[in-house]
């Protein structure tokens, strides 16, 4: 690439006036010369170019969301979107469709050559590679983040990342908008599946573990994707449950729960972050310069690229009505920090941005130090020596390797709420009914973002693995009977149901949730729809026992069922292997490890998360169905002998906390150890629990293992009546299962 760069420079050496730009510690000092040099080659019209970013459609024949099937790809838009309004980023599928590899490198390379020819700048091209490369015909799919976060195995999580970022760069795409690190407060908002759950420690650090894997070494790497932090921030605190609804976050809480993450990804190399579509006190945050510049700028040092969600620009006048017209939303959305615009479907941003410099409303400096991050990216990425790879050089891509990781997600994703002695596993002589509107679609063991948005396109693409039902009937041949009972809205043949409900000897009644994501997933109660509650009541009836599996990608109310069934499973989009993952449980050919992320409530007013202040606690506040991080095994995991190395702990100090963990079970396992610290009185009223630290591990029948953790003061640190993090003298204890230690904290 260096012959580039003094060709480049050669060819402007006669500038006289060089333009100011920023500079980037993770580009080395030529590349940042590179990236002045470019500044001063673009006209107007082209930064404004870069700052802009459509979807794939507005490349192809038709009309914009409903492509023809194959899509047709279109010389004159293409001339249009990059010939003429020289954009420089392209995000998306082409709708109704899923390319192949070969496909995808067939169209980017078009876009490319291109944009080579134009301005010479390669275009970004972006894609929601949530679960796996999820528009990408042939890739692998794993469990949802939710999912992976079940798991609590980080090192899964960044095998995972890796594996999608293989496959993404199999398709020529170098751009992933995830891990979304929203910490989900409120259990029914749509896209808590998409995140890692409601503790700000797991999101952390799975979202630093898909980092990890997505980037590499290095986002140039052949197998290395850019990932892209979203959404920044508070986008999981919506006070409705409402997808895009406003939060109320006082300082305190912003900064306790919503800001960690994203700076623990900051610090370990985040190049990209995609900005919260919703509100916060009032303020939309495309339109928040406190947020987005004094404090994910200044404050939380973020130099890369800051893009929009989808149309959100356009939103800030046809939803939130804090501006006038596309113009004035323009200007307020770049004053506040943004750098690229995901127009999506419109071309018309980059004029604006035109029009509003040459009125004098923004300045050309302000618009070069976005464009300099778009092309700091770009160049990060190597897109100018290389922006196309060949599908040949991954020959990895789909294989063997990859479906047993989507397999081990699954089963990890598995989490068994209850066991009441019987039912489970199944003995492989009895008779199962397998009933439900989850039991045999693979939408419900998948949720949105699979080959499409709402991920409806599921069952078609994933033929091949088996639902719910399948996976049981293979695992226990000849001995397994099937009645849907009900669709998601309505009965369904339920006397057929319960017939076979007589005859069988136990019940396998599946219920939850299809696919969904964003604001199709809106609901205005947790509780299960009617015509569930009424199945499960008729087949109660029967009097057999009940193995209620709960497939959604949220915690849907459950109370009744759960207490009136011998075993619960709730399986949190556990991805195509989740069938077969449910089926292996049941039979004991898994041994189920998952753990909640999130609290499961009890009832539909109630829902206070895990890490609560006391006072939430009283007169029964706190009493979900099952409290976060929650998760049974076949298998008898008994803690003993936890240790402090001191009882003392000073500014300086890591303080050791060991313990021994025993299988004294008949089953190998692997079990996860999460330990928890509570700050006993603090100036701030302190959670009851907060997690701090987790591992896990896996033991064979009567094998043990010494677990060491080390905390620091900066982990039992609050956001104290300043609104900085503090940790004060006091007492802390420390709990792991039923063992508490306790320590003081002395400041010096």
């Amino acid at each position: 690439m260096r012959h580039l760069y003094c060709l480049l420079f050669a060819l402007f050496a006669c500038s006289c006036v060089r333009a100011q730009s920023p500079t980037f510690s993770f580009l080395t000092a030529e590349q940042n010369e590179f990236v002045a040099a470019e500044l001063r080659r673009l006209t107007l019209k082209q930064k404004a170019g870069q700052m802009t970013q459509v979807a794939v459609d507005l490349v192809f024949e038709g009309q914009t969301y409903v492509l023809t099937v194959p899509p047709v790809f279109s010389d004159e838009r293409l001339n249009h979107v990059i010939g003429e309004r020289e954009i420089g980023s392209i995000l998306n599928v082409p709708s109704r469709s899923i390319p192949t590899p070969a496909e995808y490198r067939e169209y980017i390379g078009k876009i490319q050559e291109k944009a080579m020819q134009t301005t010479g700048v390669p275009v970004l091209y972006g894609q929601d590679a949530i679960h796996g490369a999820n528009y990408v015909r042939g890739s692998t799919l794993y469990a949802q983040p939710l999912g992976v976060a079940a798991s609590f195995n980080t090192e899964l999580a960044t095998e995972l990342a890796s594996l999608t970022a293989y496959e993404l760069k199999a398709a020529s795409i170098p751009w992933n908008f995830s891990p979304a690190m929203d910490a989900g407060r409120h259990p029914a908002w749509p896209r808590t599946w998409e995140c890692f759950g409601e503790d700000t420690y797991v999101n952390q650090q799975f979202g630093l573990a898909a980092l990890r894997g997505y980037q590499g070494d290095g986002v140039n790497g052949k197998n290395n994707v850019v990932a892209c932090l979203k959404h920044f921030t508070g986008y999981g605190a919506t006070a409705s449950g409402h997808d895009r609804t406003p939060a109320y976050l006082p300082e305190r809480q912003l900064r306790e729960y919503y800001l960690p993450q994203f700076q623990a990804a900051i610090d370990s190399g985040a190049l990209t972050v995609m900005i919260n579509s919703g509100e916060i006190n009032g303020i939309p945050v495309h339109t928040s310069k406190r947020l987005l510049t004094d404090i994910l700028r200044d404050e939380m040092g973020f130099e890369g690229l800051l893009v929009s969600d989808w149309q959100d620009v356009r939103y800030l006048y046809e939803r939130h009505h804090v501006a006038n017209d596309l113009k004035e939303a323009v200007r307020m959305a770049i004053d506040a920090g943004m750098d690229m615009s995901m127009t999506a479907v419109t071309t018309d941003f980059p004029d604006v941005v035109v029009e509003l410099v040459q009125e004098g409303q923004l300045t050309e400096g302000r618009i070069d130090t976005s464009v300099a991050r778009v092309l700091a990216v770009k160049v990060a990425l190597g897109l100018y020596e290389q922006h196309l790879w060949e599908p040949e050089e991954f020959p990895e891509f789909g294989g063997q390797r990859f479906a047993r990781k989507a397999q081990q997600s699954a089963e990890e994703a598995i989490v068994l709420l209850k066991n009441d002695g019987l039912p489970l596993p199944i003995d492989p002589e009895q008779r199962i009914l397998v009933v439900g509107p989850t039991a045999d679609n693979m939408r419900s063991l998948n949720g949105g973002w699979t080959y499409s948005w709402q991920g409806q396109e599921a069952d078609r693409y994933l033929q091949d693995h088996n639902t719910i039902r399948e996976a049981i009937q293979k695992q226990f041949p000849g001995r397994v009977t099937y009645a849907p009972g009900a669709t998601m809205d309505s009965l369904q043949d339920v006397a057929t149901a319960l017939s076979l409900a007589r005859e069988s000897d136990i019940i396998v009644l599946c219920l939850g949730e299809s696919s969904y994501t964003e604001d199709p997933g809106n609901i205005n109660s947790l509780v299960l729809p009617s015509v569930q509650r009424r199945l499960f009541d008729e087949l109660h009836a029967v009097g057999k026992p009940i193995v209620l599996v709960m497939a959604a990608g949220r915690p849907r109310l459950m109370t009744s069922m759960a207490n009136r069934s011998r075993a619960v499973l709730f399986a949190p989009y556990p991805g195509p292997y989740g069938g077969d993952a449910i089926a292996s449980v049941l039979a004991g050919r898994v041994n189920p490890s998952g753990r909640l992320p999130l609290t499961y409530p009890r009832h539909p007013n109630a829902l206070v998360s895990y890490d609560h202040k006391a006072t939430e606690a009283r007169n029964g506040g706190y009493n979900p169905l099952f409290e976060f991080g929650y998760g049974l095994s076949y298998t008898d995991f008994v803690y003993s002998d936890l240790r402090l190395s001191s009882r003392v702990m000073n500014p300086q100090d890591t303080l050791e906390v060991s313990l021994r963990v025993t299988n004294e079970g008949q089953r190998a396992g692997k079990h996860s150890i999460l330990l928890y610290t509570s700050d006993l009185v603090a100036s701030v009223t302190p959670s009851v629990q907060r997690l701090r630290k987790f591992t896990k591990v896996h033991l064979e029948p009567g094998e043990n293992e010494v677990i060491t953790f080390r905390l620091t003061p900066a982990d039992i640190a609050f956001i104290g009546r300043d609104d900085r993090p503090t940790t004060e003298p006091g007492t802390f204890r420390i709990s792991i299962g039923n063992l508490t230690e306790e320590f003081d904290f002395e400041a010096r």
